[in-house]
């Protein structure tokens, strides 16, 4: 095997290593699956030009978030007025679950199927969000900012990180009440 297709194959298994975690973080920020694979492949064309500084590096998957948050940033400062956000709906990893992952290693089906409807459930209700309110929530409960770095990063007052936050979360809550007693 020569180097070009030996840091070819480095590559791939990389990108399917991270692109999970990359495409969940943009589609959390972004609540769009479109936006969110371009900004996945945005972020993947970067590793790849500095693929020989991080591809052994431990920090790599950190700088790989990093690099998804602003690019979803300056995506929606771009192309949007305003401003949403989203919640508790990822893994303790951070990653959204692809249902068919999840199936595969069900130990009790009925148990996952159900937390993983009610997963899609809040899915479903945070893309719903206005932008305003689902990108404070996403940065805080996903990507774990502080409220004060959160209002740095959208440009917007620490009073109004925290009524969009809390506006989110109570929008979240009547929303999965109701899909909930609809059920």
């Amino acid at each position: 095997m020569t180097d070009i297709a030996r840091d070819i194959a480095r590559f791939e298994a990389f990108v399917c290593e991270f692109q999970d975690m990359v495409f969940a973080t943009a589609v959390r920020l972004l609540g769009r699956d479109s936006d969110a694979e371009d900004i996945a492949q945005t972020v993947f064309m970067k590793a790849f030009e500095r693929f020989a500084d991080i591809a052994d590096n431990p920090g790599a998957p950190g700088w790989l978030k990093t690099t998804t948050t602003h690019l979803c940033l300056n995506h929606l400062s771009r192309y949007r007025a305003r401003w949403r956000f989203f919640s508790e709906m990822a893994d303790d990893d951070g990653a959204m679950p692809r249902l068919e992952e999840r199936i595969a290693r069900l130990a009790s089906a009925g148990e996952e199927l159900e937390r993983l409807e009610r997963q899609e459930r809040l899915e479903r209700a945070i893309r719903r969000l206005p932008d305003h309110q689902r990108v404070p929530l996403v940065l805080f409960h996903f990507e774990e900012m502080t409220y004060q770095a959160i209002a740095e990063a959208l440009g917007i007052s620490l009073a109004k990180v925290r009524s969009d936050i809390h506006r989110g979360r109570e929008a979240l809550k009547q929303e999965l009440s109701v899909t909930h007693g609809s059920r």
